[in-house]
């Protein structure tokens, strides 16, 4: 079963925008960032943005045990963020689309400031 998100970037700055639409906007987005707020439902995210994976490969790769994974997949599953695709006895993890993939691997570069050359 695989679920599809559609994901509309909006370009804030753009005076078409009034600041209430923005607002609005900003709390239609809180409850995913406040998902990805916590290490390790990011670390899941990063892993994930990379390639899919099984909840084996993600408590290999993260040292958490399997029901801590679990735990923490299932919210980003309810929002839409992670899909799920049984095969065999396992279930594979992906990213919704390559449109929240992209970002996430933009973003896994800021933790080191070398890569970007003096940006943020």
């Amino acid at each position: 079963m695989s679920r599809t998100i559609e994901l509309t970037l909006t370009d804030v700055s753009a005076e078409e925008h009034s600041d209430a639409s923005v607002i609005e906007h900003a709390k239609g987005l809180a409850p995913q960032f406040k998902a990805l707020a916590d290490e390790n439902r990011l670390a899941l995210v990063l892993l994930l943005s990379e390639r899919p994976r099984t909840v084996r490969e993600l408590t290999d790769a993260t040292g958490l045990a399997q029901t801590l994974v679990s735990h923490h997949l299932a919210p980003l599953r309810d929002l839409g963020l992670v899909s799920v695709t049984p095969k065999g006895r396992s279930n594979v993890y992906s990213l919704c689309c390559d449109a929240f993939a992209a970002p996430m691997r933009a973003l896994a570069g800021l933790s080191n400031p070398a890569e970007h050359n003096g940006c943020c």
